[in-house]
């Protein structure tokens, strides 16, 4: 079940571009998010001395993909301090420790490989890991209570613009009526000659699923930042040839319906008009209904 959650966000220097600590209501851990320019002052917070568990992030760029390392250590400033030397690609860190200073090290150790499991499966950033840590062994009661502080790091990753442990599937739900209580989720399908595509709508986008075609040939009408997408899925092998098309290899998060019908079609289409559910209905249809009901 889900319910609301205060977050509190300290901004130290008054911006939000500043180094930020947050923390959640009722919970023992805390967050401290800076930027890599602002490194130099985490010294200062003893939040950054204690065991913990840190990101490395790289915003994603129109050049790059997002990337993240997932690490762990007993005071994190010191392990930082030499990441800052060895490790060029980050230009973000959010810093997890508890004020309760009960994390131990088998703690540390087990969020480190939940966490970067997580991240892998989401699929949102690259991990830079060689491979994924060991998962320490903890009693039960401890390892519930760390899956709890997972879920809150969730949450406060997202409240500081970073998904990387979301998933990118959508979870169809119900409303305590067993109506749709949203297009979120909803199975949809763009069928055009020989092609076929499946994918759904999610909070972030239009997520294009793998084993949708995608059309070879290309139509002058198509957005130029949008054929720079397929140009980039065919540099990296996203995208490869079945018959006389091309098929998706791996789910892709884009901005829109109509971006991804584009995509599949070759051609500038109207995604609202195109995408369908198993019914026939048209995703312009689903929207229509939901805001009658609603």
């Amino acid at each position: 079940m889900n319910f609301g959650r205060k977050i509190t966000i300290y901004l130290a220097d008054g911006t939000p571009s500043g180094i930020r600590h947050v923390e959640i209501v009722n919970w023992s851990g805390q967050a401290v998010h800076a930027p890599r320019s602002r490194f130099a002052e985490l010294s200062r917070w003893e939040e950054t001395k204690r065991p913990g568990v840190y990101f490395l992030f790289e915003r994603q760029s129109n050049d790059t993909e997002n990337r993240v390392y997932i690490g762990e250590s007993e005071n994190v400033i010191k392990r930082l301090n030499d990441h800052d030397r060895q490790k060029d690609f980050w230009n973000e860190v959010v810093i997890f420790s508890s004020k309760d200073e009960n994390l131990t090290k088998s703690h540390i150790k087990y969020l480190e490989a939940r966490l970067t499991a997580l991240a892998v499966q989401a699929q949102r950033y690259k991990t830079e890991h060689l491979k994924t840590p060991t998962e320490s062994s903890l009693p039960r009661a401890d390892r519930d209570t760390m899956e709890e502080f997972i879920n809150n790091m969730r949450i406060v990753l997202g409240s500081l613009g970073h998904k990387v442990l979301e998933p990118l599937k959508a979870a169809f739900t119900n409303d305590e009526q067993g109506k749709k209580a949203s297009i979120a989720g909803i199975p949809l399908i763009f069928s055009l000659k020989n092609l076929k595509a499946h994918g759904q709508v999610t909070d972030d986008g239009f997520l294009l699923l793998a084993g949708s075609d995608i059309s070879a040939s290309v139509n002058s009408s198509l957005a130029p930042g949008w054929k720079s997408i397929r140009d980039k899925w065919l540099e990296d092998g996203n995208i490869k040839l079945n018959g006389d098309h091309y098929r998706l290899e791996k789910d892709s998060l884009l901005s829109s319906s109509s971006c991804a019908a584009a995509l599949v079609a070759g051609t500038s289409r109207s995604g609202p008009q195109s995408w369908q559910d198993e019914s026939g209905r048209t995703l312009k249809a689903i929207e229509e209904q939901l805001l009658k009901e609603a």
